[in-house]
């Protein structure tokens, strides 16, 4: 099996894929409308390898607000430099819950985001090869 997409269910679309694209860097890689059913699906991830695992933008267009709900945890993104990416966020008005660092009985260094719509996002500093 082979993870294909995560699935959030957003209020302002245009508000998450500005989130998405300009403040992560990701590209918005297809679009669906459904007038019939009212919504809307944004697929965004990284245009350079469409092969990797995609975010999926949900918008129905009469519901307002959303339960982020204590069962969900997080989204989980890589980068090469996490100080530098926070650093970026920050001055593109993202918000930052956990500034970077090595997690907390281990070596690897992390960071916490929040999106739009409060959901939270884990950044994880990716090893050089």
């Amino acid at each position: 099996m082979k993870l294909l997409h995560t699935m959030i269910r957003v209020t302002d679309l245009d508000k998450s894929i500005e989130f998405y694209t300009k403040v992560l860097g990701m590209s918005v890689l297809d679009r669906f409308e459904n007038p019939e059913y009212r919504y809307t699906l944004v697929f965004v991830g990284d245009a350079n390898d469409p092969n990797n695992a995609t975010i999926e933008l949900t918008h129905n267009w009469d519901t307002n607000a959303y339960e982020v709900g204590n069962a969900f945890g997080h989204l989980a993104l890589g980068t090469t430099d996490i100080y530098a990416a926070c650093a970026e966020i920050q001055a593109q008005g993202g918000v930052i819950t956990r500034a970077p660092g090595p997690m907390k009985g281990g070596s690897t260094h992390i960071a916490f985001i929040r999106d739009p719509d409060g959901y939270s996002i884990e950044l994880i500093q990716l090893e050089e090869k």
